[in-house]
């Protein structure tokens, strides 16, 4: 019933207390549905929706349901989803197809799919989750509750925290992009350096995250990476961080807690944004960031978010301002400028 769910997610039902069994997308919810409204500006949907309610911060007027009202439509939407999709997890034990090594350590009521590797040293934690094909190296420890996908890749010596999330195909403790230039080339730089991440981070399908040359490549609890992301050696990222899918960082950056970074960003080598700096999409930071001169940056180099606006907003019109401009100044445009 609609009023057992808005107990559950927090929320405050108007409207009728009917029965629902699932959760869809506005456009696509049927009777007996929930959906959600976040931004306003999807009013028209809300009112054509089939959903038996909607969970939303304001009533639509004209909507023929239910509301679920609540300030944070989003987290209740979450909330409301892991209620209608619980994720089963895999029985506990250990696939014969396994290869773990008689020195590594398992917790409790672990589970470890087929062609999984645990190498010498290394310790699993209570209710950790392996799929097949993952690798944990020499030493390398995983924290309780985690969930590593499909070949994911923990080398020698890194740490996982409690409740960590791995998604397929990532690789965490890598070498370094390290090299000496000598006359005859570029001589390797040992990486004998780790990485340690945090309680309850979610690390994205085929992200890297490279040791530290000396030292740590550090993550902080509670920040989540997206998908194909590139953490260079000893990176330092803070607390509830969140970073969209093709952001690279280089080497020695030092990225503060609560900071947002926008897909397709580039973060040049040994720099520091501060905490809750924000950077929109295809960012390119040559210089350190802080919030204090302002929070929102945007643009290659990096400038103020209101400052690349206006820029952007004047580039379609610079042919024009250009060849005005030649004209005050009592000269002809150049050939191909008119």
């Amino acid at each position: 019933m609609l009023s057992v769910l808005a107990g559950e997610i927090g929320a405050r039902l108007q409207g009728p207390d009917v029965e629902v069994t699932g959760i869809a997308p506005v456009e696509e919810a049927a009777p007996g549905q929930v959906t959600f409204l976040s931004n306003p500006k999807y009013a028209r949907q809300a009112r054509e929706t089939k959903a038996s309610a909607i969970i939303a911060k304001e009533a639509i007027p004209g909507a023929g349901c239910a509301f679920l009202l609540t300030p944070n439509p989003y987290l209740a939407f979450a909330c409301a989803v892991e209620l209608f999709h619980p994720k089963a997890l895999p029985a506990p034990g250990v696939s014969t197809q396994a290869c773990v090594h008689p020195a590594a350590a398992l917790g409790k009521d672990v589970h470890v799919g087929p062609f999984v590797s645990v190498e010498e040293g290394a310790v699993v934690g209570d209710r950790v989750t392996l799929h097949p094909g993952v690798y944990v190296g020499k030493g390398a420890v995983v924290g309780e509750e985690s969930v590593l996908y499909p070949r994911v890749t923990l080398y020698e010596g890194v740490r996982v925290g409690k409740r960590a999330i791995l998604h397929a195909g990532c690789v965490i403790g890598s070498d370094g992009f390290g090299f000496a230039p000598t006359p005859q080339g570029y001589r390797k730089i040992p990486q004998v350096g780790t990485v340690e991440i945090g309680d309850d981070v979610e690390i994205g399908a085929n992200t890297t995250v490279d040791r530290a040359a000396l030292g740590v490549t550090r993550i902080g609890s509670g920040t989540k990476l997206d998908n194909l992301i590139q953490v260079g050696h000893n990176v330092v990222i803070g607390r509830d961080t969140v970073i969209a899918a093709q952001v690279g960082i280089a080497g020695s950056c030092r990225i503060g807690n609560r900071v947002m970074i926008g897909g397709q960003s580039g973060l040049a080598g040994h720099l520091t944004v501060g905490d809750g700096v924000m950077l929109g999409a295809k960012t390119g930071v040559a210089a350190s960031l802080s919030a204090a001169e302002t929070q929102a940056w945007s643009g290659v180099p990096a400038m103020p978010h209101k400052t690349w606006l206006k820029m952007v907003t004047l580039l379609p019109r610079l042919p024009e301002l250009f060849r005005r401009m030649k004209r005050l100044e009592g000269g002809k445009p150049d050939e191909g400028e008119e």
